[in-house]
């Protein structure tokens, strides 16, 4: 059951109170991620979508990274009024959960951004915007960043080359291999309302950094494609996506549910 109560002129849920699991991080600086299939049902299945799901990947965060995701965490649950009884990761996504089924799209949108212009404060925002223009090397730089530094939001992830850009090639692309928010969420409204927009304008207007952010949703894999403008919304493949049989959030499976 959700109780909600008034908090900071929004309504302020608590979700599920019972205790998440904590994992013992890794000593070592770098996670370990293992993958294990996770039988929940004893059913043949030829959807590359529930395949994908069933494939549970297993995270060990280091100190870091729980440090890290408790940060956002906290933030975001400060930002929204939206509490959470989990611990970890868990915590981030159960919080989206009750943003995602107690506002509206475009609050959802302005909240996550506000959020995480309260995570990342913005005097470093700035000297970073600031010393870093758009520029091959910049492009590249962030794609680095993200996959070394940003890890224990996105998951596992690696730098590749992108399509010519201006008639270059560069490596200025951060493939995710699965993404750990839309794994945990199981949502295709959720990756792009509390994901793909807000992050691809909250990075070009604190970064100054154009970025498009391409789902797939079969596999759960992402390309994070810096200075690359996004394409309108009508124009984006991802907003026509229906979502996931399997969501968690029983909502109506239909590309409303990611609609703008």
């Amino acid at each position: 059951m959700e109780a909600a109560t008034h908090f900071g002129g929004h309504h302020e849920v608590s979700l599920g109170m019972g205790k998440g699991r904590r994992r013992s991080g890794s000593k070592m600086v770098k996670s370990s991620v293992s993958q294990r299939v996770v039988m929940v049902k004893a059913v043949m299945t030829n959807s590359k979508e529930e395949v994908a799901a069933l494939e549970a990947t297993v995270y060990h965060d280091n100190w870091f990274n729980r440090m890290a995701i408790r940060h956002l965490s906290q933030t975001f649950q400060a930002t929204t009024g939206i509490r959470s009884g989990k611990e970890g990761y868990d915590s981030l996504v159960e919080a989206a959960s009750g943003v995602w089924r107690n506002f509206k799209t475009a609050e959802q949108h302005e909240l996550v951004d506000q959020a995480l212009k309260q995570a990342f404060p913005d005097h470093i925002l700035f000297w970073i915007r600031t010393l870093l223009p758009p520029s091959k090397t910049t492009r590249e730089m962030f794609a680095i960043v993200a996959t070394i530094f940003f890890y224990w939001l996105i998951g596992p992830s690696e730098v590749k080359e992108s399509d010519e850009v201006d008639g270059r090639r560069e490596r200025n692309v951060t493939r995710i291999k699965k993404c750990r928010f839309l794994e945990g969420s199981k949502c295709v409204g959720m990756c792009i309302n509390l994901c793909k927009i807000p992050s691809q304008k909250f990075i070009k207007e604190s970064f100054g950094m154009p970025i498009t952010m391409v789902p797939n949703f079969e596999d759960m894999s992402c390309e994070m494609r810096f200075g690359q403008e996004p394409p309108a919304p009508e124009d984006d493949p991802a907003m026509q996506q229906p979502c996931y049989s399997f969501c968690e959030l029983k909502r109506r499976h239909s590309n409303e549910c990611s609609s703008i």
